[in-house]
């Protein structure tokens, strides 16, 4: 008899635990419905729709739910609503223990519009450590950083290593490393970045056409502080 009621026990065990994964199938697939019409929204350019679709999204969605604190930070940023992504883009890095370079990127990148350079820098850094130094786009906002310290060796190599890790074309990470190295003297160097970004841009780069003009007549790299540098950053990707 005990035997028959173990045998049971075990069979509606094993119908309970289906009954979850059924659930949270369920579940699941009911917040990527949200993500997605939150998306539709987005693309249409409604974000305080899309925000209240993402906010739908429950805090058991794991991963999910994540996504959805960084999507609706993104629609804040869109609204110029900084401080508010900024808060959103914080939340949807917790809810993924830290490790959430696309938020750390977007974090660092409103930091930085609301002048919190420090804040900013370590924010990229963050996002550098978590995607094992792959982030092509931390690298050139971490470059830009060191630029407006001055910093023109240390912006160098990060635009150096933001076009090594990009997997396109980087005009503007070439046009940026023609002005650091125009700044340290190189300027040999410097005019073959300006015409690197040019030909890449197919011609239709207003400021790389204007540094490679100024740089062939620059006699010295006291000149360079006319070279125009372009703070320009990749889309924040749902």
């Amino acid at each position: 008899m005990r035997q028959k009621r173990l045998s049971l026990l075990a069979v509606l065990l094993v119908m309970f635990a289906c009954g979850v994964v059924v659930n949270a199938q369920t579940s699941r697939e009911d917040a990527e419905q949200l993500i997605r019409r939150g998306n539709e929204r987005y693309t249409r350019a409604e974000y305080t729709a899309a925000i209240e679709e993402y906010g739908r999204v429950p805090k058991g969605a794991g991963e999910i739910y994540a996504q959805s604190l960084y999507n609706i930070g993104v629609c804040y940023y869109e609204l110029w609503r900084t401080e508010d992504a900024i808060r959103m883009y914080r939340l949807a890095i917790d809810a993924r223990q830290g490790r959430y370079p696309k938020a750390l990127y977007a974090l660092g990148v409103a930091l930085k519009d609301a002048g919190r350079a420090s804040e900013a820098k370590e924010a990229f850094g963050q996002a550098l450590l978590t995607s094992g130094g792959k982030h092509a786009m931390a690298h050139y906002m971490l470059g830009l950083l060191a630029m407006s310290e001055g910093d023109y060796k240390a912006a160098a190599a990060l635009f150096k290593d933001a076009i090594d890790r990009f997997k396109d074309r980087f005009p503007a990470s070439h046009n940026n490393l023609g002005v650091t190295l125009a700044h340290l003297g190189r300027l040999s160097e410097a005019e073959r970045e300006f015409e690197i970004a040019l030909r890449q841009a197919d011609g239709e780069f207003d400021e790389a056409a204007h540094n490679l003009k100024l740089c062939r007549s620059l006699a010295t790299k006291a000149q360079a502080a006319s070279l125009k540098v372009v703070e320009t950053s990749a889309g924040l990707n749902k």
